[in-house]
């Protein structure tokens, strides 16, 4: 990366963002694809076979967006729930569309099993821009914590609140792009006033434990499936990915609920964050999307099997 990508277009260097540049930020967010037509139509069809509800809606002054959620049809209250969520960064696609391409093609399978709750596109608003934050340059997956200053955490703390407890398994669908690198990290270093570090992207597929609540078991079975579809991230030379050590193949760990991650949310036994890289030369959008997907089943697979 040159020197140059170090500096955002953005704000005083060394000083953190005000009013004046979040709204600088803001109207250079533009609409660049449709929640409508590419997530809530496939939603509706979702309707015939499954139970959807909204659960929130949010309220900016660039864009109402009515969040949904899908639940497994005749929900027990005997059965474990299995709590799947994507888009928490709208940009993040296979979190979304694999989310949805999971409940369409083996969601049924499960029935009589278990409880599923799906919620595909926490961050709409994110979506249609192509954005990690929201619109008041707020980090969603930083963001589940009391007294939430992010609509889209809030909304989805609320559907899962009453939940709390009898959630088995929560696994949380993202990406990690080419665009963390070029566009976010720096992004977030001008907001905050604090030098860019340049990183590196990895190659590949990776997952993210819980430092407080390690399940390694649980996260090798969720890559085993993962490696049928595409490849695993590697360790840098440090044995690191994305500055965090390594501590089995394609797994890193961070304390949740001390960054108010979404995967936090829950207090389910089994959690994971997935990042898939859809840059990656070796990887298709269908490829990615199938990826998240058999992150589902496996995580699913694992946790019915080890109740």
């Amino acid at each position: 990366m040159s020197i140059d990508a170090a500096f955002y277009p953005i704000g005083t260097p060394g000083k953190p963002w005000g009013e004046q540049e979040r709204a600088q930020w803001l109207e250079q967010q533009q609409v660049q694809r449709s929640y409508a037509g590419e997530v809530v139509e496939k939603i509706d069809v979702l309707r015939e076979r499954f139970d959807v509800t909204q659960y929130g809606e949010l309220d900016y002054p660039s864009g109402r967006y009515p969040l949904f959620a899908i639940r497994s049809r005749n929900w027990n209250e005997a059965l474990p729930v299995m709590l799947v969520t994507g888009g928490v960064h709208g940009y993040e696609t296979s979190g979304v569309q694999g989310a949805l391409q999971f409940v369409d093609q083996h969601a049924e399978s499960y029935a009589g099993r278990c409880n599923l709750l799906v919620a595909p596109c926490v961050s709409p608003w994110g979506y249609e821009r192509i954005q990690r934050w929201n619109a008041l340059a707020l980090d969603p997956n930083r963001s589940f914590v009391d007294n939430s200053p992010a609509q889209e955490s809030a909304a989805l703390m609320a559907l899962v609140a009453p939940l709390r407890g009898g959630v088995l398994m929560h696994i949380d669908l993202h990406e990690t792009t080419d665009t963390d690198e070029t566009e976010f990290r720096p992004a977030l270093a001008a907001r905050d006033g604090k030098p860019f570090e340049p990183g590196e992207i990895p190659d590949g597929f990776y997952l993210v434990d819980d430092t407080e609540n390690r399940q390694p078991l649980f996260q090798q079975a969720v890559n085993a499936e993962v490696a049928k579809v595409t490849h695993l991230a590697p360790a840098d030379e440090r044995g690191e990915i994305i500055g965090s050590k390594v501590v089995a193949e394609g797994v890193i760990e961070y304390p949740l609920k001390a960054l108010g991650l979404c995967a936090s949310v829950s207090g389910a036994r089994y959690t994971t964050t997935t990042e898939v890289y859809p840059d990656s030369a070796k990887a298709t959008p269908q490829q990615c999307n199938d990826a998240q997907v058999a992150a589902v089943i496996g995580a699913l697979d694992y946790a019915l099997a080890h109740r």
